[in-house]
């Protein structure tokens, strides 16, 4: 709830990519906004009225003189009474009005009206972006303080045509919508941060490979947790299906030994979090050809080897992080291997979690885990992954600044 109690009042001109902003609506009422939708004429031809408000759960705005409105002065209201105006998506011929102060229709009325910050999602085609004409008013708007997001660089909904002039994603607009509107202290500002993220794939052969079922939600939670709490973040994410969270450098590996070597190339640091499920074996010899039934007449032998120990790395190493947090995935004996684990691996937190197939954490959504420390444990209740990467952030925050 990164937007709760917040007012997005949010304009939705003429373009194609309206019909982003049908989800870009959902994406901010999951995350406690309040969207106030107004939509130029043009915004019409591509989505519906009751779509939006349908969506919004609001009231659609659209004429400029609406007699119940312009009793108190609607656009006035409109372009005050909210904490960020968002335009999604931002057309040529809007940003051309606000960069010269017209104001003809509802939109442009609250632009030139407000005081509130306002970030623009411009969508066009490709050629009307580079125009000279179009760029002036993008510098004009800049220097006039409007804040940008894209546009970004692909295939054009409408031509075809590939090039810059898409607008951005959804969820990649809530997250800037969320950084302008952030005002909590950044109680980690100026630390610096590794977090290790998902399984790692260990090669058999060109085609197959060891690996586990994590699906890297927990740690690339807690490295947008760290970012957001104002850290640098470094995070070293083995394969997984998930987009890098926002403002995290984030470094793409498969194997054990990448994922350490990344880890070590970005040290000196300040806080290590490995969260990554690192397979513990990889074959010795993997092959470079697949490998054939034929050719072994039933079940070849595959013979292992050990896989680097990253966490003990990092816990024992001469540019040991001042805090160091592993992660301990257990099917029994949750709190005790994760005991045993904190002193062998050079830890100063152990978070042990029970992910025996009747659990469901394993790739899930949710977690519960022990956070075990050297003067002893607390245990957290079941919840969304997102809400532990907070609440461990919060831990850290506290024992670096205490």
């Amino acid at each position: 709830m990164a937007l709760k109690n917040k007012r997005i009042l949010l304009i939705i001109s003429g373009g194609i990519a309206a019909y982003k902003s049908l989800d870009l609506i959902r994406r901010l009422r999951e995350r406690g906004a309040t969207v106030i939708p107004v939509m130029t004429k043009a915004a019409e031809e591509f989505v519906t009225a009751l779509s939006v408000g349908a969506l919004a759960a609001h009231k659609v705005h659209i004429e400029l003189f609406e007699r119940d409105d312009e009793v108190d002065v609607g656009h006035i209201r409109l372009a005050r009474d909210c904490d960020l105006v968002l335009v999604a998506p931002a057309t040529a011929d809007l940003m051309g009005k606000m960069a010269n102060g017209l104001a003809n229709d509802l939109a442009s009325t609250i632009l030139l009206a407000t005081d509130r910050p306002v970030l623009l999602a411009p969508a066009m085609n490709p050629k009307m972006w580079s125009q000279p004409a179009v760029s002036r008013n993008a510098s004009q708007l800049m220097i006039d303080g409007a804040h940008f997001i894209g546009p970004m660089r692909g295939e054009m909904a409408e031509s075809g045509e590939e090039g810059t002039g898409r607008m951005a994603e959804p969820l990649d607009i809530v997250a800037e919508v969320e950084t302008l509107l952030d005002t909590d202290p950044k109680p980690l500002a100026g630390k610096k941060a590794i977090v290790t993220s998902g399984p790692t794939h260990e090669p058999i052969d060109p085609v197959r490979y060891i690996a586990n079922r994590s699906s890297g939600t927990q740690g690339h939670a807690i490295a947008a947790a760290l970012q957001r709490a104002g850290a640098d973040v470094t995070l070293v994410s083995g394969p997984v299906a998930l987009a890098d969270p926002r403002g995290v450098k984030t470094v793409h590996v498969e194997r054990a030994e990448e994922m350490r070597d990344a880890v070590l190339s970005a040290l000196p640091a300040d806080i290590a979090v490995m969260v990554a499920a690192v397979a513990d074996w990889r074959v010795a010899s993997a092959s470079g050809e697949k490998i054939k039934k034929q050719a072994h007449g039933g079940v070849p032998m595959l013979p292992l080897t050990e896989n680097p120990d990253i966490l003990k790395t990092i816990g024992h190493h001469p540019k040991r992080p001042k805090l160091v947090i592993g992660f301990a995935a257990e099917t029994n004996d949750v709190e005790e291997n994760g005991r045993a684990k904190l002193t062998r691996k050079g830890a100063d937190f152990i978070v042990a979690n029970d992910v025996s197939a009747e659990t469901g954490i394993m790739g899930g959504k949710r977690n519960q885990v022990s956070v075990i420390g050297h003067d002893g444990v607390e245990h957290w209740p079941d919840m969304d992954k997102g809400e532990v990467a907070e609440r461990l952030v919060a831990m850290i925050a506290s024992r670096l600044n205490g």
